[in-house]
C-alpha cells in the first residue's frame, strides 16, 4: 500500500498499524540494535514510485522503518513524505547483481545500491524479522 504520510491522519495510522503493527518499544529497540536503515540509495523503482522521484530533482534516497509484522519503506517528494507499507508476507527480497538489493511487494519495486556493510547488515536483519515471524502465516 503506498500512502502519503506527511499528515497526521487516525484513520490511516490504525490501518498502517493494523498491516505492519504498532512501533517497537524502546526496550524492543534496543534488543534490535536499532530499527531504522541508514540513508538508501535508490537505483530503480516502479512506475508508480518513480512518477513521484520525477516531481523533483533531488537525490532518490529512502529509509525503511522495521516494525513487528512488516516493513515501511519512506521517501520524501515535493516537501511531501510517502510510505510504502509491507507486511512481511507480502514482502520479496532479492540480491541483484553487485551491490543492488531489490525490493518487491505485488506491484511495486525498489532497487537500492548497497555499498555500505551497515546497509547490508540492516537487510540481514530483515530476513532475520521476516523468518522469525514466517511460522505466524505458514
Amino acid at each position: 500500500m503506498l500512502v502519503n504520510v506527511s499528515y497526521n491522519n487516525k484513520t490511516q495510522r490504525e490501518s498502517i498499524d493494523t498491516l505492519v503493527g504498532k512501533p517497537f518499544t524502546l526496550i524492543n529497540r534496543l534488543k534490535l540494535g536499532g530499527v531504522g536503515s541508514p540513508k538508501l540509495h535508490v537505483v530503480s523503482s516502479s512506475k508508480e514510485i518513480d512518477s513521484l522521484f520525477v516531481l523533483d530533482h533531488n537525490d532518490n534516497t529512502c529509509n525503511i522503518e522495521l516494525r513487528p509484522n512488516g516493513i515501511i519503506l519512506r521517501f520524501r517528494s515535493l516537501l511531501e513524505t510517502y510510505g510504502l507499507i509491507i507486511p512481511y508476507y507480502k514482502l520479496t527480497l532479492f540480491k541483484g547483481s553487485g551491490e543492488a538489493y531489490s525490493i518487491h511487494m505485488e506491484h511495486h519495486k525498489v532497487s537500492i545500491s548497497s555499498k555500505s556493510k551497515s546497509v547490508r547488515e540492516f537487510f540481514k536483519k530483515i530476513q532475520q524479522q521476516k523468518a522469525s515471524i514466517s511460522g505466524d502465516y505458514l
